[in-house]
């Protein structure tokens, strides 16, 4: 298969979710992102359109493998949103099958004290 497929074929399937999904003052949408080499995940209110936590392995720094990291960003993230007051969020995969780095930074905000 071709990249230009499947970048097509992933573009349709989060556009697809993103239909369904919406994060508003009182619930706002905790968006995942992954790269080859990092995770980023963003709590964003988008009526406001503005983006009111983030946290990514980049800025972490940490010298674990990509499991172990995507759940300390989980937690970290859990952590600064609650320090803004956030304790409900909508889960936003991205178009990403929930397994592997996705699941584990889901469960991590999870341990850290967000609902889903």
């Amino acid at each position: 298969m071709s990249k230009l497929f499947l970048n097509k074929n992933s573009k349709r399937r989060k556009l697809r979710i993103r239909e369904t999904l919406s994060g508003t003052s009182e619930r706002p949408r905790l968006s995942v992102f992954r790269s080859n080499r990092y995770i980023y995940g963003q709590i964003v209110d988008d009526v406001n359109g503005k983006t009111l936590v983030s946290v990514s392995t980049k800025e972490l720094d940490t010298k674990t493998p990509k499991l172990d990291s995507s759940l300390i960003a989980g937690l970290e993230l859990a952590k600064r949103a609650s320090e803004k007051g956030i304790k409900a969020v909508v889960f936003d995969r991205n178009g990403y099958i929930y397994h592997g780095r996705v699941q584990k930074f889901a469960e991590g905000s999870r341990q850290g004290g967000l609902e889903f």
